[in-house]
C-alpha cells in the first residue's frame, strides 16, 4: 500500500480547499501549463532587427555617401565660397581677386564662411543622392531584365499596336535624375541657409540668426525660395553627371580589360564627369543663384527665363558663364574626390557586411 500511495503522488496532482480534496492526473496539469504559455506575449527582437537593417546594402551606400561628402567638403570649402561670390556677382570678377578680397575683409576664416551649414548640408545631401542613385539604378536594371525575359505589354489604339518596352531607357540616366530631384527636395532649405550665410555674413552672422530671420521674413516657404529653378538646373546636371561617370567608367574598364578602377582612375574620371556636367548646365546655375540671392539686393527676377535674359542684357552671352572657371575649379576636384572616397568607403562597409 505504501508503494501504491507513493505512485499516486507521482502521477496525480492535488487540488483542494477546506471542503474537499480532488486528485488530477499530472498529464492534465502539464497540458494546462502549456496552454497558458501559448497565450504569453513575446516582444520582437528589436536589437536583431536593427542589426540586420544596418547590414543591408542600402544602408552601406547611404553611410558611404555621407562620409564621402563630409571629407570632400572639409577640404574644398574655400573654393565653394569663392565660386558662390563670383556666380552671384559680388566683388572681384576673377578668382585671385575674389580670394584676396575675402581675406582682407574677413580674414582667413572668411574662406570657410558658412562651412558649418555647408557640412550639415552636404552630409545628408550626398548620402541621399548617392543612395537614391544606386537604388534606382538597381531597380531599373532588374525591371529591364524581367521585361526582357517575357513579352512586353502592348497598348492597342484602334489599328495601332504599341509595345510598352523600357529597354531603350537608360537606368543610369533615370537614376541620376531621380538622385538630383530627391536630394534637392530633401535638402533645399539647407542650401538657402548656406547661401545667405555666405553672401551676406553681416546680415546673417550665425545659423540661429539666419534661421530666425528667414522664417520671420517669409515663413516656412522662404526656405524653399527658388525651388523650381533649382530643380530645373539640377535635372540636367545630375543626369549628365552620373551618366558620364558610369559611361566613362565602363568604357575605360572595357578598353583596359579591367573589372574595377584604381583610386587615381576614380579621381580622374569623377573630375571629368563633374567638368562635363557643370559646363552643360552652368547657365542654369547662374540663373538659379541670381533668383535665390536676388531678393537680398531688392531686384529678384520673376522666373528663370527672366533671370537668363537679365544676365544676357547686362553682361552679354559670356555673362552666362561668369564664374565658370571658379566653378570648374571647385566641381572637378570635388567630383573626383567624392567618387574616390565613396567607392573606397563602399568597398569597406559592404565588404564588412558580407562577412558578418
Amino acid at each position: 500500500m505504501a508503494l501504491e500511495s507513493e505512485s499516486q503522488k507521482k502521477s496525480y496532482g492535488v487540488f483542494g480547499d477546506v471542503y474537499g480534496v480532488m486528485m488530477v492526473p499530472k498529464e492534465l496539469e502539464i497540458e494546462k501549463d502549456a496552454s497558458i504559455d501559448q497565450f504569453r506575449f513575446q516582444l520582437p527582437d528589436l536589437k536583431q532587427a536593427f542589426q540586420d537593417f544596418m547590414r543591408t546594402r542600402e544602408v552601406g551606400e547611404f553611410i558611404s555617401g555621407a562620409l564621402a561628402g563630409a571629407m570632400t567638403k572639409a577640404v574644398l570649402a574655400p573654393l565653394e565660397t569663392i565660386r558662390t561670390r563670383m556666380v552671384v556677382g559680388i566683388g572681384s570678377k576673377n578668382i585671385s581677386g575674389s580670394f584676396l578680397e575675402v581675406i582682407e575683409q574677413q580674414g582667413w576664416q572668411g574662406l570657410w564662411a558658412g562651412n558649418t551649414i555647408n557640412m550639415l548640408r552636404i552630409i545628408p545631401t550626398q548620402a541621399i543622392e548617392l543612395a537614391t542613385f544606386e537604388c534606382v539604378k538597381r531597380s531599373m536594371t532588374e525591371a529591364q531584365e524581367k521585361w526582357s525575359k517575357k513579352e512586353c505589354p502592348k497598348l492597342q489604339i484602334g489599328p495601332v499596336s504599341l509595345n510598352l518596352s523600357i529597354s531603350w531607357i537608360s537606368p543610369i540616366a533615370v537614376a541620376g535624375a531621380a538622385a538630383g530631384i530627391v536630394s534637392t527636395l530633401a535638402c533645399h532649405p539647407l542650401e538657402v541657409l548656406k547661401d545667405r550665410l555666405t553672401v551676406s555674413p553681416d546680415i546673417y552672422p550665425s545659423i540661429s540668426v539666419a534661421l530666425s530671420k528667414i522664417h520671420n521674413d517669409g515663413g516656412i516657404g522662404a526656405f524653399y525660395a527658388g525651388i523650381s529653378p533649382t530643380l530645373i538646373g539640377m535635372l540636367p546636371y545630375s543626369t549628365c553627371y552620373y551618366f558620364m561617370y558610369e559611361t566613362m567608367k565602363k568604357s575605360y574598364c572595357t578598353a583596359k580589360n579591367k573589372t574595377s578602377l584604381s583610386r587615381p582612375e576614380m579621381l580622374l574620371i569623377g573630375a571629368l564627369s563633374g567638368f562635363t556636367a557643370s559646363t552643360i548646365s552652368f547657365p542654369l546655375e547662374v540663373a538659379r543663384k541670381r533668383l535665390m540671392v536676388g531678393a537680398l539686393q531688392g531686384k529678384c527676377p520673376p522666373h528663370m527665363a527672366a533671370a537668363l535674359s537679365e544676365v544676357i542684357r547686362e553682361q552679354g552671352i559670356m555673362g552666362l558663364y561668369r564664374g565658370w572657371g571658379a566653378s570648374c575649379l571647385k566641381v572637378m576636384p570635388s567630383s573626383g574626390i567624392t567618387w574616390m572616397f565613396y567607392e573606397a568607403w563602399k568597398d569597406i562597409l559592404l565588404a564588412e557586411r558580407r562577412h558578418l
